[in-house]
């Protein structure tokens, strides 16, 4: 069972915009059982599908993961990082290993980049779903291993290396080597 918050603000949004589940499923390309799934906190969601669900709902990827409308900046000490949600990596089924995400610019309103704080658990799978989105994302490895799958390409990332890539080639970020990882990601999707 997930965090109900991410489920509870989609049907929040959903309902203020006079959709059934089954309009916004529609409209974001997912079957209403994941929709129903993602707002009663029984599927825990990815970040390919909550960027296309927030794509249809009309918010940006932020108003799901936080609600503060601050619209000074947004000063994350590293003693007050709180867990902003528990996702699977990429698309629901995912097979990447748990990502715990902590939010960089929790309460900066109409921002247009995500940064997180990100740790990755490691996965036992030996195939793996790539997700595509739009957008573009970067990440800087912080601790263990790091291994982005990206198209027919596999890059491993030791703490220091960085990679920035357009999001809409499939890809799949995930620990290599058994080892959890840490790493700072920024991700941008287009309005």
């Amino acid at each position: 069972m997930s965090d109900t918050g991410i489920g509870r603000k989609i049907t929040e949004l959903r309902e203020a915009l006079l959709l059934s589940p089954e309009e916004l499923a529609e409209r974001c390309g997912a079957d209403v059982e994941t929709i129903e799934g993602i707002e009663a906190g029984d599927i825990v969601p990815s970040l390919a599908p909550l960027i296309r669900i927030t794509r249809a709902l009309g918010v940006r990827l932020g108003t799901l993961l936080d609600d503060d409308e601050n619209l000074g900046p947004a000063l994350v000490r590293s003693t007050d990082y709180t867990q902003t949600t528990r996702l699977k990596a990429l698309e629901t089924h995912s097979d990447a290993g748990g990502l715990v995400f902590n939010a960089l610019a929790e309460g900066k309103a109409a921002r247009h980049m995500e940064p997180f704080y990100i740790t990755l658990e490691p996965s036992e799978a030996t195939e793996h779903q790539l997700s595509a989105h739009e957008g573009e994302e970067w990440l800087f490895a912080l601790e263990g291993p790091l291994e982005i799958e990206y198209g027919k390409d596999t890059f491993v990332l030791q703490p220091g290396d960085s990679i920035y890539y357009d999001s809409i080639v499939p890809h799949q970020v995930r620990s290599h080597g058994g080892e959890p990882a840490r790493f700072v990601a920024c991700v941008y999707t287009p309005a």
